[in-house]
């Protein structure tokens, strides 16, 4: 590499590069990134460059080859409130990493690393420190003595910062770090690494050579790995040679046009300002990618993360005077940058920006209530907003600490920082646990032994019986040689022809027989290509190596096959009449019902729905036979196979192809012909998160039994309304009115006995400074009732009335209702009839608010009525007499 060509190596995409190009040439072999919801079930989502390989160096899968080399995307969030505050902290980062699987060690490792950095990436000599783990006197000596490393340039730190451990036990070993030195001009001697304005760590390389065991002794692996990561935004900040990695060309361009739609100047701005920008430049990032990785945002874990991120976003964007939508637009500049490298970006953007528009409208609209909830809290009456109402305004409602104390202060409220920093530490840790280490310490536990056996072949397409061998039995996740009758047990064969449940299809049931022995199998699941067969033995004992047969149940294959095929046409008549960018989100193939999960912003209308099922059932009636087949991925998706979203798929995949009406890449099993499923019924349709419809269907059998069912009552119905079917909706309808009519009678009679009840209390207001004051039980009234009398005693009293009534509405429920309907004098001079409410409800065990002029409230405690009373008497008079002496 000629060094012309060197110095052009400055831009993140040229550094990405030329990491790769490196390496290839150092015969390691290039991985794609892998996505971020990863296979490992230990963790949330791809945290690290190394987690793709963690089977591989668990030694529970072949190695990708000897020499490995990625640039992977990853995610933290467990230091998110330091992302935009410090220079380097990020949600989304791309870690470059080089790895040896058994091969190379420390030398060419450490020999690799100097070379890359001095002379591809051409930094200088006295730019560099390295640190070494204290006792590890071997990669000192590489660095000194084989590289020519200044001794002064060599620091040596402890187990904490240098050695390297996923957990207790398990692999484990030293590390050397590469750190870049901002100021060398400041000299060698007293070195402070952790000076995060003088050093940056940009280069880790771990040798990973020990295994550590419960007793905490290190004995040597036989296979020594090597497992290295280099931030590509901080090297970007080195050779750009910026302040802080957000001003690289990696995110910049993202906070430009922030700028520009808030029409501020990034450096002319004040440092607050420069936080929100980088936060929604760094947020932006991870937001496209886990949406393009098929994260939906919901309530729950990587759903949570994606709604969190996306909600800081809007709250900055807030903080920065944005009033309108933006968010689909910085999305867009962040997926035109990423996408030479993602082209999965480009090919998901429309749902991208659909998923991010629709969640920030959303959240908008959330923001409006958390202000009403403010609002409420402060006219409450209140002295005190706790923590934990801080929190949940500030969590729920994006409402940063700050702004809820600033508003607080302002109606001389205090908030308790103390319980909102409880909160907050709290949701720190529950995130820590799910983001932090990546466990290599499985031995002994299920997922740990499943990877020890060979993949299971599934012969069940066309056929449902077999024959196999027991290659594994399980009791309690405990791997056993033999089980015996009236055991759970969990086997292992190495064929099978039951179903495992996957791509949303539910796992088939059956037998697992041979002469002497029986296992009744309720459930069937794929972990890793592995079949574990759920079930209970009825007979004989079972033994590792043992001759048996499978036998599915077939009609329960029958009905999960019959849905299946009617999922796929479902989905196609959706594209079809609801609109083409329709995409699966999920499903659930059973053998009573089908239920699909799909993006669309609004709910399908009663009108589609019918339409939808015409169309499938017009495909079933067609006849068409099914054609499945299996080709390469990149075959498939030429003809057009759909792909679910999210999915991962092996270079090899089955297509289903329903000719001329549906084409999908599927494993599951499915009808010869549409005729098979009979017919087809839609019965339910519902939002179940943001963006997300579901729909529930019937096929086959289930959609026959369905209509024999809704057929018997109809017939009751006839029966119970004396009316033929045809006449049942005109019947219902008279019905209704009828019920309307009479409930408007009896409205207007509780309203002329609640003026029975409250009209002779007019003349038992007390006057007080020239203020009407009643304050009275009475009893029998419902809300609407009690508001009625409440608002009527008030318009005869005039503007200085004060009405305060409260009374039991039903014996048998013991509950309390209160009402208070202050005249505009009242208002004027400072009482407010929601604060008064809450307080006298507050006597009796309960709650409630309103508007200046009035306000309802329940509670619970009615032997607390009359001190309710008492202390409205007393308060009303104090303030009146307060007002008086004014």
């Amino acid at each position: 590499m000629t060094s012309q060509l060197i110095k052009k190596i400055v831009t993140g995409d040229e550094i990405r590069n030329a990491f790769l190009k490196f390496y290839s040439e150092k015969l390691h072999k290039i991985i794609p990134s892998a996505s971020l919801i990863p296979d490992d079930p230990t963790v949330m989502l791809t945290i690290a460059g190394m987690l793709p390989f963690k089977p591989v160096f668990l030694g529970l899968k072949e190695r990708p080859s000897k020499r490995a080399t990625s640039s992977q995307k990853c995610i933290r969030t467990n230091d998110i409130e330091n992302v935009g505050v410090t220079a380097r902290h990020h949600t989304f980062f791309e870690m470059l990493g080089n790895f040896s699987f058994g091969d190379y060690f420390k030398r060419e490792a450490i020999q690799w690393a100097w070379e890359l950095v001095t002379n591809i990436y051409q930094l200088s000599v006295e730019n560099i420190i390295v640190s070494v783990f204290h006792e590890d006197g071997e990669s000192a000596k590489i660095w000194r003595d084989q590289i020519g490393i200044h001794p002064d340039r060599i620091v040596k730190l402890g187990e904490k910062d240098n050695f390297w451990s996923s957990g207790k036990t398990g692999p484990c070993g030293p590390c050397s770090e590469l750190y870049y030195d901002f100021h060398p001009e400041k000299g060698l001697q007293n070195i402070d690494l952790e000076d995060g304005d003088r050093f940056i760590e940009f280069y880790n390389l771990v040798f990973m050579q020990y295994n550590r065991d419960p007793n905490g002794k290190l004995t040597d692996l036989k296979c020594k790995n090597i497992d290295t990561g280099m931030g590509l935004e901080r090297m970007a900040q080195i050779l750009q040679k910026k302040q802080n990695n957000y001003e690289t060309d990696l995110i910049f361009p993202i906070i430009q046009k922030i700028c520009e739609i808030a029409n501020i100047d990034y450096f002319s701005s004040d440092d607050k300002n420069k936080i929100s920008l980088k936060i929604i430049g760094d947020h932006t990032r991870a937001v496209i990618h886990l949406i393009s990785d098929g994260v939906a945002a919901s309530n729950l874990g990587r759903g949570y993360i994606l709604r969190r991120l996306i909600r800081r976003m809007v709250r900055h964007g807030r903080l920065l005077g944005i009033t309108n939508e933006f968010l689909p637009r910085i999305a867009t500049v962040g997926i035109n940058l990423m996408q030479n490298n993602y082209p999965d970006l480009n090919n998901n953007s429309d749902l991208i920006l659909n998923e991010i528009k629709i969640e920030e409208v959303r959240f908008r609209e959330t923001l409006e209530r958390g202000e009403k909830l403010l609002d409420e809290l402060i006219s409450s009456g209140q002295k005190l907003i706790s923590g934990f109402k801080a929190f949940e305004l500030y969590d729920t409602y994006g409402f940063p600490l700050e702004l809820t104390v600033e508003i607080a202060e302002e109606n001389s409220i205090s908030v308790d920082v103390k319980g909102f920093e409880e909160e907050m530490n709290a949701q720190k840790e529950r995130a820590k646990a799910a983001s932090s280490n990546i466990d290599l310490t499985l031995e002994g536990s299920l997922e740990r032994e499943i990877d020890l056996f060979n993949k299971t072949v599934f012969n069940g397409y066309d056929s449902l019986l077999s024959e196999a061998e027991i290659k594994g039995i399980f009791l309690d996740s405990t791997l056993v040689k033999q089980a015996s009758k009236g055991q759970k047990v969990l086997i292992v064969l190495d064929q099978t022809t039951f179903y495992g449940e996957s791509g949303g299809q539910v796992g088939d049931i059956g037998t697992i027989f041979s002469k002497d022995v029986e296992v009744l199998i309720d459930n069937v699941i794929r972990k890793k290509n592995v079949f574990l067969h759920y079930g209970m033995i009825k007979k004989g004992i079972l033994t590792i190596g043992q001759k048996v047969k499978t036998n599915v149940k077939s009609s329960n294959r029958a009905k999960a096959a019959a849905n299946h095929t009617a999922t796929h046409l479902l989905q196609s008549a959706l594209k079809s009449i609801v609109n083409e960018s329709v995409g699966q989100k999920g499903s659930l193939v059973a053998f009573n019902k089908l239920r699909f999960d799909f993006n669309s912003s609004n709910p399908i209308s009663k009108d589609q729905i019918s339409k939808i099922e015409t169309l499938v059932n017009s495909w079933i009636m067609e006849n068409h036979i099914l054609e499945i087949k299996n080709m390469s991925k990149s075959e498939a998706l030429e003809k057009g196979a759909v792909a679910m979203f999210g999915e991962k798929y092996d270079d090899e995949v089955r297509v289903v192809n329903v000719p001329g009406v549906s084409m999908e890449l599927c494993g599951g099993t499915h009808v010869k012909t549409t005729s098979e499923l009979g017919s087809f019924k839609i019965i339910s349709e519902e939002g179940i998160s943001a963006g997300v419809r579901r729909i529930e269907a019937l096929s086959g059998q289930s959609a026959l039994d369905y209509f024999s069912d809704r057929n018997a009552l109809v017939n009751k119905l006839s029966d119970l309304l004396k009316a033929n079917p045809n006449q049942l909706f005109e019947r219902v309808n008279n019905l209704q009115a009828e019920l309307i009519n009479k409930n408007k009678e009896i409205q207007t009679m509780k309203d002329e006995i609640a003026y029975f009840k409250y009209s002779s209390m007019k003349s038992s207001a007390e006057i007080v400074n020239s203020f009407s004051i009643l304050v009275n039980q009475i009893d029998g009234l419902d809300g609407n009732s009690l508001q009625s009398a409440a608002l009527n005693l008030t318009s005869h009293l005039g503007n200085k009335a004060i009405v305060i009534l409260g009374g039991i509405p039903n014996p048998e429920n013991r509950k309390l209702l209160f009402a208070v309907s202050l005249g505009d004098d009242a208002v004027k001079i400072g009482l407010h009839a929601g604060k008064l409410i809450n307080e006298i409800a507050r006597i009796c065990s309960g709650g409630g608010g309103g508007k200046p002029n009035f306000a309802q409230a329940g509670a619970k405690d009615i032997d607390k009525l009359s001190d309710a009373f008492d202390y409205a008497k007393n308060h009303l008079q104090k303030t009146l007499d307060s007002h008086s002496d004014k």
